[in-house]
């Protein structure tokens, strides 16, 4: 049965019957996503073996051998490695060109690789998948409100929207908005940084997923699942990465890690303290709100 054909509307998931009512699928999901928290704010020793074997499984899919790993301390022990490699706005550029030169950027292939994963995890979700398109409501169509989990189902929002809110986004903003965009504000300071990845940091996306599949919500062929586990490994076992042709540089988790809560958010959004990280050699950007 293709995709479009296994779905339903939002506010009716077929699994959900089944799996439980819609407040208990959603306190499954609320010690999912906080699994998934706690490997995002890990101070724990690196798990070198695990990330190197996901890293050489990521670059295999982007045709690629096994690199040469260079592990570092903190991203500022990172920047010498890793300068002329392409930047964000030169990955654009490319695209852009209608005739590009010489080979193109392995950050590049890695990019469109997790975003085709992506698409394919959504195609395997059970329902009308919100990271494709705004669920609306069906009368007015006007976006669902983003209001407390519970309060938004006594209220009528699909529990698909409470779960992309809660976990998907949620997480992003406090783990993008909160922790690695402001720090690599710090690390880039007027120069723009290479594209990197953020390992433990990147867990928004994954958790997502990983909540839909647990849920009994989405059903993943055996390559799609492969794929996202390399990813999730990556999430619970290193920092911030850079991919090289012939070496990825990678970093070690963090030695200390001090958050606080963002007041006023429906889905208890965190962020860094002022002062709230410190790396391995003792490196602690100054972060600015």
């Amino acid at each position: 049965m293709s995709a479009p054909a296994r779905r339903s509307d939002a506010a009716n998931p077929p699994q959900a019957d089944r799996s439980g009512s819609p407040h208990d699928l959603w306190q499954q999901a609320i010690r999912i996503r906080q699994e998934w928290l706690d490997h995002a704010l890990s101070t724990q020793p690196t798990d070198r073996s695990t990330a190197e074997r996901c890293l050489t499984a990521i670059y295999a899919r982007a045709a690629r051998p096994r690199p040469r790993f260079e592990w570092v301390d903190s991203p500022e022990k990172a920047r010498p490695l890793i300068t002329g490699w392409p930047t964000l706005d030169q990955l654009y550029e490319r695209i852009r060109d209608p005739r590009p030169r010489g080979t193109p950027p392995l950050a590049g292939g890695i990019a469109m690789i997790a975003s085709q994963l992506r698409g394919a995890l959504s195609a395997g979700v059970t329902h009308t998948d919100p990271e494709l398109s705004p669920v609306r409501r069906s009368k007015t169509k006007e976006p669902w409100p983003e209001l407390a989990p519970l309060r938004a189902l006594d209220n009528g929002v699909p529990l698909a929207v409470v779960l992309h809110q809660g976990v998907r986004t949620a997480l992003h903003r406090s783990l993008a908005h909160g922790y690695y965009l402001p720090v690599r504000a710090a690390l880039a300071g007027d120069a723009p940084l290479p594209v990197c990845w953020y390992g433990q940091q990147d867990a928004s996306w994954i958790a997502y997923y990983d909540v839909l599949r647990r849920l009994g919500l989405a059903r993943y062929g055996p390559d799609e699942a492969e794929h996202l586990d390399a990813w999730a490994g990556l999430a619970r076992s290193c920092g911030w990465w850079w991919p090289g042709e012939d070496v990825c540089v990678v970093v070690d988790r963090p030695e200390t890690i001090r958050t606080e809560p963002v007041s006023g958010t429906a889905h208890d959004q965190i962020r860094l303290q002022p002062r709230g990280l410190r790396h391995r050699d003792g490196w602690e950007p100054l972060l600015t709100r």
